[in-house]
């Protein structure tokens, strides 16, 4: 008969795997590696205190030489949101385009609400557009006038009595005591007012195509 082999028992075998667990473990023999020789590829940067406090991480691009980026459409207080800077189409984008100060966003403008009579007043209008401005000479100034020179818009002028003609020249009463006007004075292409005219018609000068009032 075979013989049957004996299995350890439980304590022998609990004793065995304690002697495993504290004996020490054998380390493997380290490996050495040979250093690759160093390659030269140059002078080597130099940072750090030697370097005069400048170090690679603190370079920098000169100012205003990398300008930011416009980032578009990233809300409302960046000013680059509806069209992105490319501005609008169409009546936006024509010189002179718009609907002008009167314009009510299509609805009837108030000069077509109002009810009107036929036709308008010109003499509500601005002066100057339907009205006359006439350059205004008081007779006062007239003192030293020369009478051997005729009194016209031209000479009147010429003698910086007057700026400007504008739609004519007109002569008023107005006097300065003391003055009075010399006799002969001639006119021509002059409106008159009605104090003026009876003044120099007293004094005796000669209106040439007078216009009357």
């Amino acid at each position: 008969m075979a013989e049957r082999k004996k299995t350890p028992s439980r304590k022998t075998a609990a004793k065995a795997s304690a002697a495993k667990k504290s004996a020490p473990a054998k380390r493997a023999p380290a490996k050495t590696t040979a250093k690759a020789p160093r390659i030269s590829h140059g002078p080597a940067i130099v940072s750090g205190p030697r370097a005069g406090g400048m170090t690679l991480g603190s370079v920098r691009p000169a100012k205003g030489s990398r300008p930011r980026r416009t980032r578009v459409g990233r809300g409302h207080g960046s000013g680059m949101v509806k069209t992105g800077g490319e501005g609008g189409k169409g009546q936006t984008v024509r010189s002179g385009g718009g609907k002008g100060p009167a314009f009510e966003g299509g609805q009837t403008p108030w000069q077509r609400r109002l009810p009107h009579r036929r036709g308008y007043s010109q003499k509500a209008r601005d002066i100057g557009h339907f009205r006359q401005r006439y350059t205004v000479v008081n007779v006062g100034d007239l003192a030293d006038w020369d009478p051997a020179v005729e009194i016209s818009p031209q000479t009147l002028k010429v003698a910086k009595k007057i700026k400007a003609i504008g739609d004519g020249v007109k002569i008023l009463g107005a006097n300065k005591a003391g003055k009075s006007l010399p006799g002969g004075l001639r006119f021509r292409d002059v409106m008159f007012s009605g104090s003026a005219k009876e003044a120099l018609e007293a004094a005796g000068a000669t209106i040439e195509k007078l216009v009357a009032e």
